[in-house]
């Protein structure tokens, strides 16, 4: 099963970019994945097959829904 990604996730890879920084924010999914490299800002167009070998974990995952809110309390 696909591993489920969202627009602005953070993602660990396994190797580190040549900047030093190991951490990249998603720009695009589908059938290839882009990613900016948050230390400094290059972007790479992968495969996801290649993507989801070298993903390692998630740092930062965006709020997609607002949790739901109850109803006031009738007076």
């Amino acid at each position: 099963m696909p591993l489920k990604l969202y627009l602005g996730d953070v993602v660990q890879m396994r190797k580190s970019h040549p900047c030093g920084s190991d951490q990249w924010e998603v720009l695009r999914t589908g059938m290839d994945i882009r990613i900016r490299c948050v230390g400094c800002g290059h972007v790479v167009l992968m495969p996801r097959r290649r993507f989801e070998r070298a993903f390692k974990r998630f740092v930062r995952r965006p709020v997609l829904e607002p949790p739901p809110q109850t109803p006031p309390p009738a007076p």
